[in-house]
């Protein structure tokens, strides 16, 4: 089972995420674009689920699981026509 979320906390380039078995990840604020551009209280404003963090205000949602496999933002961006 993936560990879960307990706190997440943020500094100027990154999410500090504590996880229930004692780990902490830092992950860089630019694998979400979402957080990255948010404000303080924007990003203090989420919820803790069993599947990981989630923002109501910024419509965003990061699974602890794919942080674990080293997935940032997975939001399809279609590329253009050269």
């Amino acid at each position: 089972m993936t560990a879960l979320a307990k706190d997440v906390s943020f500094n100027e380039h990154k999410m500090w995420i504590e996880l229930s078995d004692a780990r902490t990840l830092g992950v860089p604020l630019a694998w979400s674009p979402k957080l990255l551009h948010a404000s303080p209280d924007e990003r203090n404003n989420f919820k803790l689920s069993r599947r990981g963090i989630h923002w109501d205000s910024l419509d965003e949602d990061i699974s602890i699981e794919g942080l674990l496999a080293g997935r940032g933002d997975v939001t399809f961006k279609p590329h253009s026509a050269a």
